[in-house]
C-alpha cells in the first residue's frame, strides 16, 4: 500500500513533465482546474461525490522527500533546478468543494483548485484517484441501500475489492451512503460503522454435523446469525426448529441463504419458522446479490430482512468508472475551454446553485459563472485558501454522515429509484456567452 508520505510521486510522469515545462518558460501566472464529468455512467441517476474532505487534507501535507527527488533524477528526465524547486514545493492555491456526499450531475464541478499553474498541474492525477474511487462506491451503495427499501443492507465485498486501499476507502463511501454495516473489521472501527459478520461454510464443513456446528456458534455467539445452506436448507431449518423447540434459551438472531432460489428458500423457511413460534428470527440473503435482484425478491414479496452484498458493491461490477475530468478553465486571467467532439468543457470559474421546492425536495440545478447568483443555495465552498484548510470547512465525519443522509432525503423520488431517470441541470446564460467568447477568440473563424 502506499503511505501518505510517499503520495508526492503518485502522480502521472506528464504532470512532472508539463510542470518542469511551464517553470521553464516562466509561466507562474494562476490557473484554476475544475474536476467534473460529463455524462452519468450507465445505470446512474445520480454519483454521490465523496472523498473531497480528505484530498483537501493530503495537498495540505503534500511534500517531496529527499529520496523521493534522488529518484526522480534517476529518470533522467528532470533539471537539478527543477528538483529544487520540488523540494521547495507547498501548494499554495485556493480550492472550493462541494461538502462529502453531496448529489452530483453532469457538468457540475466537484472541486475547483485554483493555484500557480505548475502546482494545480500536479495535483491532477491524485484528485482524480481520490474521488473517482470513493464517489463510484458511494453511488453503488446509494442505489444499492435505497432499492433495499429500508432493510439493512452490509458491506461484504472486502475480498473482491480491488486492493486493501480501496477495500478500506469504499467503507468510508458507503457509510456516507447509507448503508448499515460492514464485514471490514478495520474499516468499520475507523469510521464507525457497525461490524457484522455471521458465519462461513467452512465452519459447518469442519463439524461432523451441521447441527453440532450451530450449537457451538450459538452457545459462544448469542444472539447469532446461523448460515442454513450449506447441505439441504429445508432440513437445516427444521433441526434448528426443533433445537430452539427443545431448548427455549437457545438465543438466534437470524438465519442467512446463501444460495439456492432466495425467494423461494426464504418463504419455506418464514413459514416453517412462523408456525413453529420463532417470528422474531430474521432471514438475512446473501450471494451474488446487486440492487436488481433485490428489487426481484422484494417485488415478489420475498419475506427477507436484509442483504449482505459483496462483488457488485465491492467493483460496482456494473458501473465501475467514471469519467472524470481536471480540466484548466482559466490561466492568467483569461477563460479557457476544450472543445473536442464529445469533450466540451466551459470556461472559468463556476458555481452551482441547487433549488428546493417549499418541501425541501430539490428541483433543479443551475452552474454559473463564480461571481454570479441564482435561486437556491451556493454548493461549492471555499474549503483551502493560500494552501491552508479552513477550519470552519472542516466537518467532522460523523456530521459530515448525517448531513450527507440529509441531502438523499431531499432528491426527487425517482431518481432514488432503478428506472432511469433525470434531473435538471442548466447552464446560465453568461455561462454559455462566455463559451462562445472564448470559442472564438482561441479558435476565430476562417476568412
Amino acid at each position: 500500500m502506499i503511505g501518505e508520505q510517499d503520495l508526492s510521486l503518485t502522480v502521472d510522469l506528464y504532470e512532472l513533465a508539463m510542470a518542469q515545462a511551464y517553470q521553464a518558460e516562466s509561466m507562474n501566472g494562476t490557473a484554476a482546474f475544475s474536476l467534473f464529468f460529463r455524462t452519468l455512467p450507465r445505470n446512474r441517476n445520480v454519483m454521490l461525490a465523496c472523498g473531497q474532505t480528505e484530498i483537501v487534507r493530503l495537498i495540505e501535507g503534500l511534500r517531496f522527500s529527499d529520496d523521493q527527488l534522488r529518484r526522480l533524477a534517476t529518470l533522467e528526465r528532470f533539471q537539478p533546478w527543477f528538483l529544487d524547486w520540488l523540494a521547495r514545493f507547498r501548494f499554495s492555491g485556493t480550492i472550493h468543494a462541494l461538502a462529502e456526499g453531496s448529489p452530483v450531475f453532469p457538468q457540475e464541478p466537484i472541486l475547483e483548485i485554483e493555484g500557480p499553474i505548475a502546482e494545480a498541474q500536479l495535483l491532477e492525477s491524485l484528485v482524480m484517484n481520490y474521488i473517482h474511487l470513493e464517489t463510484v462506491m458511494a453511488s453503488k451503495a446509494l442505489r444499492l441501500k435505497q432499492t433495499a427499501a429500508g432493510r439493512p443492507v452490509i458491506d461484504f465485498g472486502m475480498r473482491r475489492m480491488h486492493g486493501l486501499d480501496a477495500a478500506w476507502r469504499g467503507v468510508r463511501a458507503f457509510r456516507l451512503a447509507g448503508l448499515d454495516g460492514t464485514s471490514h473489521v478495520q474499516a468499520g472501527l475507523d469510521f464507525n460503522m457497525p461490524v457484522r459478520g455471521t458465519m462461513a461454510h467452512s465452519f459447518v464443513q469442519a463439524h461432523d454435523d451441521e447441527m453440532a456446528a450451530f450449537r457451538a456458534y450459538a452457545h459462544l455467539y448469542p444472539g447469532t446469525t446461523l448460515l442454513v445452506d450449506t447441505y439441504d436448507t429445508e432440513r437445516a431449518v427444521a433441526d434448528l426448529i426443533r433445537w430452539m423447540t427443545a431448548c427455549p434459551d437457545v438465543d438466534i438472531g437470524a438465519i442467512r441463504l446463501d444460495s439456492g432460489d432466495l425467494g423461494t428458500d426464504a418463504r419455506q423457511c418464514r413459514k416453517a419458522l412462523d408456525a413453529a413460534g420463532f417470528r422474531h428470527v430474521r432471514i438475512l440473503a446473501s450471494g451474488g446479490l446487486d440492487e436488481d435482484r433485490i428489487h426481484r425478491l422484494l417485488s415478489e414479496r420475498a419475506p427477507l430482512d436484509g442483504f449482505g452484498v459483496g462483488t457488485a458493491l465491492g467493483a460496482a461490477s456494473d458501473a465501475p468508472s467514471l469519467e472524470l475530468a481536471y480540466k484548466l478553465t482559466e490561466y492568467d486571467g483569461q477563460p479557457r475551454l476544450k472543445n473536442s467532439p464529445g469533450k466540451a468543457s466551459y470556461p472559468g470559474r463556476k458555481q452551482v446553485w441547487r433549488e428546493s421546492d417549499r418541501q425541501g425536495q430539490y428541483i433543479g440545478d443551475v452552474v454559473t459563472a463564480r461571481d454570479e447568483s441564482a435561486p437556491g443555495q451556493p454548493l461549492l465552498l471555499p474549503v483551502m485558501v493560500g494552501g491552508e484548510r479552513l477550519s470552519d470547512a472542516i466537518v467532522p465525519f460523523e456530521s459530515a454522515v448525517a448531513e450527507a443522509h440529509h441531502r438523499i432525503a431531499r432528491l426527487p423520488e425517482a431518481l432514488r429509484g432503478l428506472a432511469p431517470a433525470s434531473y435538471p441541470v442548466a447552464i446560465s446564460d453568461r455561462l454559455s456567452d462566455l463559451r462562445q467568447t472564448t470559442l472564438t477568440r482561441v479558435s476565430p473563424p476562417i476568412n
